[in-house]
């Protein structure tokens, strides 16, 4: 069994955006979804609903603009 990072979507009130992908990373983001629904016991997520927990895992673990946003409050 894969430890993938996410491990849940909230469920939350979305802004709606448009956003083009290249193909391989929508492959990618397909691909983990359908582990994602394996590993949970749930249908198929869509792939497009895991790209907002992304990039939230990605900005909180990021040390420079944590320090960045520190340093403008």
């Amino acid at each position: 069994m894969a430890k993938l990072k996410l491990a849940s979507i909230a469920d939350d009130k979305p802004v709606k955006i448009t956003v083009e992908l290249p193909a391989p990373l929508h492959r990618d983001l397909v691909r983990y979804a359908e582990i994602l629904a394996r590993e949970s016991g749930r249908s198929s997520a869509d792939p497009s609903r895991l790209i907002a927990p992304m990039l939230e895992w990605f900005i909180a673990t990021d040390r420079g603009f944590a320090k960045a946003k520190k340093g403008q409050a």
